[in-house]
């Protein structure tokens, strides 16, 4: 077939599909169509299955922690770092990756009056004792064990801390359990208070900003932390830490490692945390804003594991482990 008479063809076909869309429109505005077949709620579906367009692959905020030490925001960065690749722009990088396992407190005595009373059950100390052991199988040369005041992740931190001799308990107020922010879609069986939103949420925010970011440029190795607290928290921590990216491309760009013989797989995004306001913009691509915190369930002593590279990439490595506890050990209260 000659390029003309092929060329010929293809206006053809196109002319008469226009000429045919044309018909169709004016048909349906003259009532041709039945009220069930209306082609403008056929163009409407069909619109509406069209996938979002997908956000640039550069729509990251590596300043997400404000530690980016090549961010213009900061503005010490410019006092103290001089020209490319002396030893002060050096100085100002971090270096080393900050591993932190996210524990959850184990199981309590759920009709305790207060919280004094809300102690570790026995299958909730047994409970700890695997996740003691399994944490020091890992092999790993942990920093510092830092949990709630609350009682139940007290109690949880200090039998775990047996199977990990000479590593520093702190105390932190900021971890107690609460409200974070309002769920969505809403739960009938759970209704804080609007003050308790606003209280709970402005604490564990800042649980948050303190305890996940990049390393200081003066720390030289690799640290592995461990933070005992509570469901809330830690769902708080994951939705703020992986799922606010901006682009919805880190879901898909992932690689996958076996974490444990018993338990699922290691995922670790090429993704860093957005700033609040590209966060509203992430919203509509990835339709799992922070108010899907409880969405999610962890099962007592389960393991989180989030990791912060030096660039200000981020990784969920685990979330909600305990494969490593007994079937009948596992419990959710």
């Amino acid at each position: 077939m000659s390029f003309r008479r092929a060329l010929s063809l293809a206006c053809g076909v196109a002319g008469g599909s226009a000429v045919l869309v044309c018909a169709a429109v004016a048909a349906d505005k003259h009532g041709y169509f039945a009220d069930g077949c209306r082609l403008r709620d056929a163009l409407a579906a069909v619109r509406a299955a069209q996938p979002p367009a997908w956000p640039a692959a550069n729509g990251w905020d590596y300043n997400w922690d404000k530690r980016d030490p090549s961010s213009p925001v900061n503005g010490k960065r410019k006092e103290s770092v001089g020209e490319n690749g002396s030893p002060d722009a050096d100085n100002s990088k971090p270096k080393a990756t900050r591993h932190i396992f996210l524990i959850r407190h184990s199981q309590y005595n759920l009709k305790g009056d207060g919280d004094k009373e809300r102690i570790l059950t026995a299958l909730g100390r047994e409970q700890a004792e695997y996740t003691g052991q399994r944490l020091a199988a890992l092999g790993l040369k942990y920093d510092v064990l830092i949990h709630s005041s609350m009682t139940r992740a007290t109690e949880t931190a200090s039998i775990i801390s047996k199977y990990l001799p000479g590593v520093e308990l702190v105390s932190c107020d900021l971890l107690r359990e609460g409200a974070p922010i309002e769920p969505v879609p809403p739960v009938t069986h759970w209704k804080p208070e609007a003050a308790q939103y606003h209280e709970d949420g402005a604490r564990i925010e800042a649980a948050f900003r303190r305890y996940i970011h990049r390393a200081d440029p003066k720390q030289k190795e690799d640290s592995y932390e461990i933070i005992v607290c509570h469901a809330n928290v830690i769902r708080y921590f994951v939705c703020r830490f992986v799922f606010t990216c901006y682009s919805v491309r880190s879901l898909f760009l992932c690689s996958f490692e076996t974490l444990s013989e018993t338990n699922k797989h290691l995922v670790e995004t090429t993704a860093s945390l957005s700033t609040e306001k590209k966060l509203k913009r992430s919203r509509s691509a990835l339709q799992f804003p922070p108010e899907g915190w409880l969405r999610m369930g962890l099962n007592n002593g389960s393991i989180t594991w989030l990791t912060v590279r030096p660039s200000g990439r981020v990784a969920l490595r685990a979330l909600g482990d305990s494969g490593f506890m007994p079937p009948d050990k596992l419990t959710r209260t």
